[in-house]
């Protein structure tokens, strides 16, 4: 069933296309390493919890958006190895292409899928 990698982010609403554009040109370099593909999702209702929620976990602002994304890997190891290699491109390093959102807020993990329907 292969390895996700899962993510939660706050993004300026003004920056949505920015963002696009950085998920589209980020794909390319995750497929380029192994992933199987990659999907980015724009918060549409995403509601305000009373513990929890996704808006409490990365401190969304007003003006922003959460935004839930995922990548789907063949294995544990085929990720390992092609994170390495993206983290280490150059096509993404910050002064060459800065995130359009606040990276310390972002939520992230590695899972094992144990359902898929």
């Amino acid at each position: 069933m292969g390895y996700v990698d899962g993510f939660v982010a706050a993004v300026p609403n003004a920056a949505r296309e920015t963002f696009r554009a950085h998920a589209e040109a980020a794909a390319v370099v995750f497929r380029e390493n192994g992933a199987l593909g990659v999907t980015e999702c724009w918060g549409d209702d995403v509601p305000e919890g009373e513990v929890t929620s996704f808006s409490m976990a990365v401190q969304r602002r007003p003006d922003e958006t959460v935004v839930f994304s995922w990548i789907l890997w063949p294995s544990k190891e085929v990720r390992d190895a092609g994170m390495a290699k993206v983290m280490a491109d150059p096509r993404l390093q910050p002064e060459v292409m800065p995130m359009p959102f606040d990276g310390k807020r972002m939520i992230f993990g590695g899972f094992v899928p144990i359902v898929q329907a």
